[in-house]
């Protein structure tokens, strides 16, 4: 088969943002959380953070990102 099989789209506001994020100039952390919307079977943005801290690898832990990022909900 050559046809490529089409699950989902992305939505374009989130296309433009996730290019103005991988091109930021900004040296802090930032997370973009993406969701797949089923009836629309589109890719949208979930939330965005601009700056958290993470101090050591032993900080990144189920509980931190429960805290900070709204994860495992």
């Amino acid at each position: 088969m050559s046809d490529s099989l089409v699950v989902c789209e992305v939505d374009p506001e989130l296309t433009e943002k996730l290019r103005k994020f991988r091109f930021r100039k900004e040296t802090d952390n930032a997370a973009i959380i993406m969701k797949v919307d089923k009836d629309r079977q589109m890719v949208v943005l979930e939330e965005e953070f601009q700056v958290f801290e993470i101090r050591t690898t032993d900080d990144l832990t189920e509980a931190w990102l429960q805290e900070k990022l709204s994860f495992f909900r």
